[in-house]
């Protein structure tokens, strides 16, 4: 009879200050939202919409591109914790610059002011990639296998609450700060709230491990990426499922405009259906997580798939604002689906010497989706109306349902190390 696993002392302590450390780090997002504080700052500096378009698009393709760069130095760590430290002042220290330059704008050309706002961005943007192998890397090594789902989704939940806090309290600071100085204060709290989660991030405990000898010796990353492609059938599938999952929320970000114009949607009722949204997805995020750990990621991939479905089909039905109500709670519930769900399952795949690339592999090459989805949602709703995006979004919902079928939870049951 196998004896149980030794309990981690540190689990709880670790579960604690990270669930801390992304509260925080949501608190600041809300204080320089890249919904509304941000483009509205950029707006003060130009005209232009693709410039406001791309500041979303910035942060999510920092975030995902340069992951499968830093993946085969990762696995050569014998902790993981010093370079999630380094790396991510890169995605903290941008804030209190953004704070600086809107304080400075009035005496600085606008072109010059746009031109350090995007390469504040960018290098924010960044930040969070280089940062983002050694930090899944690390909870990988912190929370054993079957807590990582509820984990991460207490973590989404804590920073999505948080966030909403964050995005009210910047309202009222941009209601009465007038002009940039308003802004540099967002930026200024958001940078305060920054530091505060790096203080809990820093008291994470991570104990060293043996790196494999196959991790000091790895072969060229192009050919061992190839190789975990052609030999991982259901890391492929992983893979094309993540990758379609943004056009199944295509529609999404046109559900607000579609509800005031198209349906007569009121200023309240906006109102509600946004808080209902944010509501839903705090209370699925850590409901989601446990469904995965307890029942299988893929099952719970599913239900927020058939919820982005659901959602899409009522946006593109809805006959009147009131039925926009369900399409908001189903793509909360997608949404809160999404992230920690796709953070934990990564971490099922590979040896301990491969973790690193798997996860480098599962965030980079599904970069180009996440930038493809908006431009297409975008084009579709400018040439054919809103409802158009709606039904492509559908359509990538129904196309996601037969892959799951098929894809399986590999082959890491034990945190490596």
């Amino acid at each position: 009879m196998s004896r149980p696993a030794p309990r981690d002392p540190n689990l709880r302590h670790n579960i604690t200050v990270n669930l801390l450390d992304g509260g925080f780090f949501g608190f600041a997002l809300g204080m320089a939202s890249s919904i509304t504080v941000i483009p509205l700052f950029v707006s003060s500096l130009t005209g232009s919409a693709v410039l406001i378009g791309l500041i979303g698009t910035i942060r999510a393709i920092g975030w995902q591109l340069p992951q499968i760069f830093t993946a085969q130095r990762v696995a050569r760590l014998k902790r993981f914790k010093p370079a999630v430290l380094r790396g991510t002042l890169h995605e903290r220290v941008p804030f209190l610059f953004l704070a600086l330059l809107a304080w400075n704008t009035p005496r600085l050309d606008r072109r010059v002011a746009l031109a350090l706002t995007f390469a504040l961005l960018i290098w924010h943007g960044l930040g969070g990639g280089i940062t983002a192998v050694a930090w899944q890397s690390m909870i990988g090594r912190i929370i054993p296998p079957r807590r990582r789902g509820i984990f991460f989704g207490m973590q989404a939940a804590a920073a999505n609450l948080l966030m909403g806090v964050g995005a009210v309290l910047a309202g009222q600071i941009l209601e009465r700060i007038s002009g940039v100085r308003g802004f540099a204060w967002c930026f200024g709290i958001a940078a305060g709230l920054m530091a505060v989660s790096y203080t809990f991030l820093g008291m994470t405990r991570e104990a060293e491990r043996r790196v494999p000898a196959e991790a000091h010796s790895p072969p060229p990353l192009g050919r061992q990426a190839l190789r975990i492609l052609r030999a991982d059938r259901s890391f492929r599938r992983f893979l094309v499922v993540r990758g379609v999952f943004p056009f199944a929320l295509v529609g999404l970000n046109f559900y607000t405009v579609h509800a005031a114009q198209q349906l007569g949607a009121d200023g309240i009722t906006l109102g509600w259906l946004t808080a209902a949204f944010s509501v839903i997805q705090v209370v699925s995020n850590p409901l989601m997580g446990w469904l995965g750990d307890r029942l299988g990621y893929p099952l719970a991939l599913g239900v927020g798939t058939l919820s982005a479905a659901g959602s899409a089909a009522f946006a593109w039905l809805a006959p009147s604002a009131g039925w926009m109500f369900p399409a908001y709670l189903l793509a909360g519930l997608a949404n809160a689906t999404a992230w920690p769900l796709a953070l934990a399952m990564t971490l099922t795949y590979g040896t301990p010497a491969e973790q690193p690339t798997y996860i480098g592999l599962a965030n980079t090459l599904i970069a180009p989706a996440s930038l493809l989805a908006p431009l297409l949602g975008g084009w579709l709703a400018d040439a054919w109306g809103y409802r158009a995006a709606f039904v492509v979004a559908l359509a990538g919902s129904l196309a996601i349902l037969p892959l799951l079928r098929g894809l399986g939870e590999a082959g890491n049951p034990e945190p490596p190390g």
